[in-house]
C-alpha cells in the first residue's frame, strides 16, 4: 500500500466521518459523541505524529493527487510547511476537544456544535495540506461558512449580529481570493505550491497584472488574517463560547489567513519576483500598522477577551511582517510564529473560559485577587501573558528573536522600532492583569457559578488541564528550541527551502 498516498487522505477523513456521524445524533447521546471526537481527534494526532517522523527523519513528502475538474486536481500534500499547520491543529484540536467537553457541559444543541467543530478542524486540514491554489481555495470558503455556526452557536441577538459581520468579511475576503485565483490561472493554468514561487515566467509579458493579483490574493486572505482594515470581524466574534474563541485565534480562521499569506508568497509567487514586483514594502508596511494598531485598542479594552481579540490583530501580523522581508532569519520568525502564537494565545483563551465559567469574570478590573483561589489558572495565564510579551525564555522571545535578526538581514531596522513597540505595548496591556490577579485584593461581590460543580479552588480538569497542557508546550517551544524537532528547527528546515539574498 502506497501510505504516501493515503495517509493525506485519511488524515482528512479522521474528522469529516465523525462529523457527519454526530450530526445523526442526539444530545442525550453524551458518550457516543465524545468517543467520536476524541477517537478522532487521537487518531488525527497519531495521523500527524507519523507524518512528522517521516518528513523530519525520513525526508518524505506525503502527495494525494485526485481528479477534480478539467484541467485540475485536488492535491494534498505534506511537506516541512504544510507539517507546521496539520502538527498544530492536529495537537490544539485534541486538547480543545477535551476543553469543549467539559465546557459545554448540559450545554444545548452540543451535537450541532461538536458537528460543525469537526468539519472546522477539517477544513482547516485541507488548507494546510493543500498542495495547490484551487485546493486551498476550496477549503478556505468551506471554513467560512463551517465556522459561522459556532460564531452564532449561541443563539442571542448579539451573537446572529456578530455572525452577520462574520460572514460579511469572510466571504467578501473569499470573492476577492476567487477573483485573484481564477485571474491568475487564467494567465498560468493550475498553478502549485512550489518552494520558490510557481509564476515567475509570466513576470516579462504581465506585470501589472500580476502586482494586481497580488492585493487581490492578500486582501483576500488579509480578512482572515485580520490585517486592518478588514479585522473587524474578529472582534465582534468574540460573543462564541471561550472554545470557538480559542479556536478561530489558536488554530483555524486567523492562522488559516496568515498560512495562506506565508503560501502565497513564499510558493506562488515567490519571495524574488516578489521583490521584483515591489509588493513586498506595502505588505510590510500594512503588517506593521496592524501590529500597532491591535496593540494600541487592546490597551483601550476592559473586556478579557476583546483584549484577547486585539491582541491577536496586533500578534499574527508578525507572521505577515516576516514574510515580507528578505532572508532566512525572517523566514524563520514568521513561520516558527505560525505555531508560537497559537500555542500561546490558546492558553489565554483557555483561562479566559475558565475565569468566566468558575467566576463569572469577564472584566479584566475583576481579575483582582483571583490567583490567590486559582493559581493554577493564572498561572497558565501568566505564561501566555509573558510568552506574548517575549519575555524569555518562551516562544514568543523566540520568534521576535528571529524577526529581530530578519530585520536587520533584509536592511529593514526600521522594523525593530515595530517590535520593540509591540512588545512595550504588550507589556503594557498584560502585565497589569497578572498584577492584579496575584497582587490585587479579590472582588466580594464576584458571583461563584455553579457552586456545586466547582467544590474547590480551581475549575474541573477538563478546563483546566488543556490550559496548563498549552501553557506547557509554549514554555517547552521555547526552552528545547534546540532540539531537532522542535517548531523552530522545522521553521529552519522551510526556511532553507524558500532562501534568497537578501
Amino acid at each position: 500500500m502506497d501510505w504516501g498516498f493515503w495517509l493525506p487522505q485519511i488524515m482528512l477523513f479522521s474528522s469529516l466521518i465523525p462529523a457527519l456521524v454526530i450530526f445523526l445524533l442526539r444530545d442525550e447521546q453524551f458518550w457516543l459523541r465524545t468517543s467520536l471526537n476524541l477517537g478522532g481527534s487521537a487518531v488525527k494526532l497519531v495521523l500527524a505524529g507519523i507524518m512528522a517522523w517521516g518528513v523530519l527523519a525520513e525526508g518524505r513528502t506525503y502527495e494525494a493527487s485526485l481528479p477534480f475538474l478539467h484541467n485540475q486536481e485536488l492535491v494534498l500534500r505534506v511537506e516541512p510547511l504544510s507539517l507546521m499547520l496539520v502538527g498544530l491543529s492536529s495537537v490544539l484540536w485534541f486538547i480543545t476537544t477535551i476543553y469543549a467537553i467539559g465546557y459545554l457541559e448540559n450545554s444545548p444543541n452540543r451535537t450541532r456544535f461538536f458537528g460543525f467543530f469537526s468539519l472546522c478542524v477539517t477544513a482547516t486540514i485541507g488548507i494546510a495540506m493543500a498542495g495547490n491554489l484551487i485546493t486551498f481555495l476550496i477549503f478556505y470558503e468551506m471554513l467560512s461558512v463551517v465556522t459561522y455556526p459556532l460564531v452564532v452557536h449561541r443563539g442571542t441577538p448579539a451573537a446572529l449580529a456578530a455572525g452577520r459581520t462574520y460572514l460579511l468579511y469572510t466571504l467578501g475576503g473569499g470573492v476577492l481570493l476567487l477573483l485573484g485565483v481564477i485571474w491568475l490561472q487564467v494567465l498560468a493554468g493550475p498553478v502549485s505550491f512550489e518552494s520558490g514561487g510557481a509564476i515567475d515566467f509570466l513576470v516579462d509579458d504581465h506585470r501589472t497584472e500580476l502586482i494586481v493579483i497580488f492585493g487581490l490574493l492578500i486582501a483576500g486572505l488579509g480578512v482572515k488574517a485580520a490585517i486592518v482594515p478588514l479585522h473587524r470581524w474578529l472582534p465582534e466574534a468574540m460573543i462564541a463560547p471561550a472554545p470557538v474563541s480559542a479556536l478561530l485565534h489558536a488554530v483555524a480562521v486567523v492562522k488559516a489567513g496568515a498560512y495562506g499569506i506565508v503560501r502565497v508568497v513564499y510558493d506562488v509567487y515567490g519571495l524574488e519576483l516578489s521583490d521584483q514586483l515591489n509588493v513586498l514594502l506595502p505588505l510590510a508596511l500594512f503588517a506593521s500598522f496592524t501590529i500597532i494598531y491591535g496593540s494600541v485598542r487592546a490597551l483601550g479594552e476592559f473586556d478579557l477577551k476583546r483584549r484577547l481579540a486585539y491582541s491577536t490583530v496586533s500578534q499574527v501580523s508578525y507572521i505577515a511582517l516576516g514574510t515580507a522581508l528578505i532572508g532566512p532569519a525572517a523566514t524563520v520568525g514568521a513561520t516558527v510564529h505560525l505555531i508560537h502564537q497559537g500555542i500561546m494565545k490558546i492558553t489565554l483563551f483557555f483561562c479566559a473560559g475558565v475565569f468566566a465559567e468558575a467566576r463569572n469574570i469577564h472584566d479584566i478590573r475583576e481579575m483582582s485577587g483571583v490567583g490567590r483561589s486559582m493559581p493554577l489558572t493564572m498561572s497558565a495565564f501568566t505564561l501566555g501573558a509573558f510568552g506574548m510579551i517575549g519575555v524569555p525564555p518562551l516562544a514568543g522571545f523566540v520568534s521576535k528573536w528571529y524577526l529581530g535578526l530578519g530585520s536587520l538581514e533584509s536592511n529593514a531596522p526600521w522594523v525593530i522600532v515595530i517590535l520593540v513597540a509591540s512588545s512595550v505595548m504588550n507589556a503594557a496591556y498584560f502585565l497589569p492583569i497578572v498584577y492584579k490577579g496575584w497582587f490585587g485584593e479579590p472582588h466580594e461581590e464576584i458571583e461563584v457559578v455553579e457552586a456545586e460543580r466547582f467544590q474547590v479552588a480551581e475549575a474541573p480538569w477538563s478546563l483546566l488541564g488543556p490550559a496548563l497542557a498549552t501553557a506547557g508546550i509554549s514554555l517547552l517551544a521555547g526552552l528545547l528550541a534546540a532540539w531537532a524537532y522542535s517548531p523552530l528547527s522545522l521553521a529552519e528546515i522551510v526556511a532553507n527551502q524558500r532562501m534568497i539574498s537578501p
